[in-house]
């Protein structure tokens, strides 16, 4: 990149992807990143090598309705050219929603006051095929709400060392959960999860556990005994990707940036889903 420092400008833009065919947000040497393909897309657009920054690195097979990156660049364009081109060079599952003009103080990681998770489960004896990708699936009976009385053990300041991978680089532990709640829509069980940070793994793993809770395994106490436990070992499995959405950021409202609502994923768990109907698990 040529120019001074001082020609840089930042830019915030909010970035939705379905997962399903990538390996992660981050770029990696054994397949498709939504980084390197947002990367190029706006690096077409810029006439330079663009160098991101996110919010919340995503895994392979999560996706995301509200991911934040920002990335400096000398070359003058307006909001429409960003993502009118960019969205031009990105393959369909990838799409740009926005582009904002940021003051360099900014930091779509570091300036993050909290992030959000969704997770979705088509709760249903037989598999899922439309929305697939974007659903995890157990065909077992779940019962939301003893999940919801469990989960909120969870809520406040705690080690998470039982529900993050073993492969977690995270310097610490220590996250603060500021609220978390389980519900059934229809044929749908939401886990909506609000934290200042997460760990590698944690909303899957935090799924795991409120599933065997759901399903009658075991009773609401085993969320806190596992917690206190600080030993993966101590919980329960790891749920698929594919329920898994980035919902959003929250930064102080002084950047100005638009905010994402879980509400977004309205296919999912919208009002208008079919109850149960009795008899549906037929094979339970």
């Amino acid at each position: 990149m040529n120019g001074a420092v001082e020609s840089l400008t930042r830019w915030a833009v909010g970035v939705e992807y379905d997962g399903a065919s990538f390996v992660g947000w981050q770029r990696q040497k054994d397949g498709p990143s939504v980084q390197a393909a947002v990367e190029k897309a706006i690096g077409c657009v810029a006439g330079h090598r663009i160098d991101l920054q996110c919010a919340g690195r995503t895994d392979a097979g999560v996706h995301a309705i509200g991911q934040v990156v920002h990335f400096d660049t000398p070359t003058e364009r307006v909001e429409r050219n960003w993502l009118l081109g960019g969205n031009a060079k990105l393959p369909e599952s990838v799409s740009l929603l926005w582009a904002r003009r940021m003051p360099m103080a900014f930091h779509a990681r570091f300036s993050a006051r909290s992030r959000r998770y969704r997770y979705v489960i088509a709760n249903q004896p037989l598999r899922p095929a439309i929305q697939a990708r974007g659903l995890a699936w157990w065909r077992y009976p779940l019962d939301a709400d003893p999940m919801h009385e469990a989960a909120q053990a969870l809520v406040g300041t705690h080690d998470f060392s039982s529900l993050r991978a073993a492969n977690c680089q995270a310097r610490s532990a220590i996250k603060t959960v500021h609220s978390i709640t389980v519900r059934r829509s229809g044929r749908y069980i939401v886990l909506d999860v609000h934290a200042n940070a997460f760990l590698h793994h944690m909303v899957r793993n935090i799924a795991g556990l409120l599933i065997a809770i759901g399903q009658g395994k075991r009773g609401p106490e085993w969320v806190a005994e596992a917690l206190h436990a600080r030993d993966r070992r101590a919980s329960g499995i790891t749920a698929p990707a594919g329920g898994l959405y980035f919902v959003g950021v929250d930064y102080d409202p002084a950047f100005g940036l638009p905010a994402s609502s879980p509400d977004a994923v309205t296919t999912l768990v919208s009002g208008g889903c079919a109850h149960v109907p009795a008899g549906f698990w037929v094979d339970s």
